[in-house]
């Protein structure tokens, strides 16, 4: 099945996109049944609006407020198995965005923790978090460079925009044996998704895929 066979089409039943929408998954490699099972009870739709709503079903970024975008679901499957979160874990999550990845994590894990230099964005995710009745999601206006340090330790953390490198604020901020996924690389070049595990000795990475991300900046923003 090709991209445009996922696309959300006016006419599709739910049952079908939805079924449509799990295999596109599936075949980019989103195979860990947990991820599958919280992609399939939390609907991308709610999460996209305006001029790009009836595209939310499609395996593709979209643009949201703030010069900001919703990843590709495919992408937020793969982001969300590489990391591994447990039920009893605590998830920091960078870039709260449209809020769809936090909802995501928010069926796989004890707490999530997720913040966004943009007001406008969080006050939007939290709505839609209070209207799917995910009260283990706290969503705050924060600079993600700087991680929560007041939460941390975490479990996990996950950080959907692209630094230079992994920032050391949060690499400080993960416990011993916790995982970390973000993107790496130069904001307009091809960059690499890596995992860090955090060991009793220091820091072990590995490359996962090339993905393409907003860049991660510091400060807050305007609105």
């Amino acid at each position: 099945m090709t991209e445009d066979d996922a696309e959300g089409i006016p006419d599709q039943d739910p049952a079908e996109r939805k079924m449509r929408f799990l295999f596109a998954l599936r075949s980019r490699g989103v195979t860990d049944p947990r991820v599958l099972q919280a992609m399939e009870r939390i609907d991308r739709g709610l999460f996209v609006r305006g001029q790009f709503a009836d595209r939310a079903y499609e395996d593709t970024p979209l643009p949201i407020p703030c010069g900001q975008t919703i990843s590709q679901p495919s992408v937020v499957g793969l982001m969300t198995q590489a990391l591994a979160a447990g039920p009893r874990d605590t998830v920091l999550e960078v870039g709260t965005g449209s809020g769809y990845q936090a909802a995501i994590l928010s069926g796989l894990c004890r707490r999530v923790y997720t913040v966004d230099r943009h007001r406008r964005l969080v006050q939007e995710a939290e709505a839609i978090f209070r209207d799917l009745g995910l009260y283990n999601i706290t969503a705050q206006v924060a600079d993600g460079s700087r991680g929560l340090p007041d939460q941390a330790p975490f479990d996990r953390i996950l950080v959907t925009a692209a630094a230079e490198d992994p920032p050391g604020p949060l690499l400080a901020q993960l416990k011993i044996g916790g995982i970390m996924v973000v993107p790496v690389g130069q904001s307009d070049a091809v960059q690499t998704l890596i995992r860090v595990r955090r060991s009793e000795t220091g820091f072990d990475y590995d490359e996962l895929r090339q993905v393409r991300f907003v860049p991660l900046v510091e400060g807050l923003g305007q609105t």
